[in-house]
């Protein structure tokens, strides 16, 4: 379900996180889905349930997944988004260190435009 590089410098938790944002962009989760357990989840991934949790806490903190006692986990059935300036302001760090990038690549506005449109086409964001 999810992809997990144990080489990359991200930390586990955070690529679980971001590859259930992903998967509920692509249509993979849908609204309402329940989550693998922990338990089950750390067995198919081969990482520490204590990861697993970790990710699945800051997943119910930004409101993407829910905990029902006795139930499990789901997927919220309606993701507001938040006002939350602290990662808009990474978000925008992040976006502004990849624009520096590209540039040094020799990439021009135009094929970092159609870039950048071809993942929000991709990822079915912005009514593209």
């Amino acid at each position: 379900m999810f992809h997990i590089d144990q080489r990359s410098s991200t930390p586990i938790y955070q690529q679980l996180i971001q590859g259930v944002k992903e998967a509920l962009l692509r249509g993979g989760l849908r609204f309402g889905d329940k989550m693998p357990s922990v338990r089950e989840l750390a067995g198919q991934l081969a990482i520490n349930p204590n990861t697993i949790q970790k990710a699945y806490q800051e997943l119910e903190r930004q409101g993407v997944i829910e905990s029902l006692r006795g139930r499990g986990t789901f997927v919220c059935q309606h993701i507001e988004a938040h006002a939350d300036l602290a990662r808009q302001a990474e978000v925008n760090e992040a976006l502004r260190k990849a624009l520096i990038e590209a540039h040094y690549l020799g990439l021009g506005a135009e094929q970092i435009m159609a870039m950048v449109k071809e993942h929000l086409h991709d990822l079915s964001i912005g009514g593209e």
